[in-house]
């Protein structure tokens, strides 16, 4: 898997951390550098740590799906991209509240970072030994975007709040096709 192809992935997983990000960066009364950096730390955190957790598990179910690996990653990406498009509409009707605490943060990082645990078990169908690489990205991608969005919600209000998951999700799906396409090609 090519690095351009890992930076669109860890880019569209990075989205809806980047979504609560800007939302926690709006509803904050007043700008906390220390509140951004935690927030980026632990949305890096989790969304590299879920797709390694994915892959190990992958790796052990392997032998069993190996014929038709390329429909589980088409299916698992697109379902992810679906379901984070159908998000993005749905998180305009709840309100989100500000990070106060560790365990609020804890629980969002771990909300954010689900789809990288599927993500990850497509990897181990498609990876064979840059796990660790493309942990590294996802995880630093996330940390900036994350980082990036408080600022973002901070100065510019929810301008770019919703709609962002979505793009995130159109990319996950661009990749399904993609990987099927070459698969059944080649």
């Amino acid at each position: 898997m090519s690095f351009l192809t890992i930076l669109f992935i860890a880019v569209g997983l990075a989205m809806d951390a980047f979504a609560v990000s800007v939302a926690t960066g709006v509803l904050q009364k007043k700008t906390v550098s220390r509140d951004a950096w935690r927030l980026a730390f632990a949305f890096g955190v989790f969304q590299a740590i879920m797709p390694l957790a994915g892959f190990f598990l992958g790796m052990g179910l392997k032998t069993f799906i190996a014929s038709y690996d390329h429909w589980v990653a088409f299916t698992l990406l697109m379902v992810i991209g679906i379901k984070m498009i159908y998000e993005s509409f749905k998180i305009e009707q709840t309100e989100r509240k500000a990070i106060v605490t560790n365990t609020t943060l804890l629980v969002l990082a771990i909300a954010t970072s689900i789809d990288a645990l599927a993500v990850g078990f497509t990897f181990s169908m498609l990876l064979a030994s840059s796990i660790l690489y493309a942990v590294v990205i996802i995880g630093v991608v996330t940390f900036i975007l994350s980082f990036i969005g408080y600022h973002v919600g901070k100065n510019f209000g929810r301008f770019f709040e919703f709609g962002i998951e979505a793009v995130g999700g159109l990319i996950l799906i661009a990749i399904a096709v993609k990987i099927l396409t070459q698969h059944l090609i080649a």
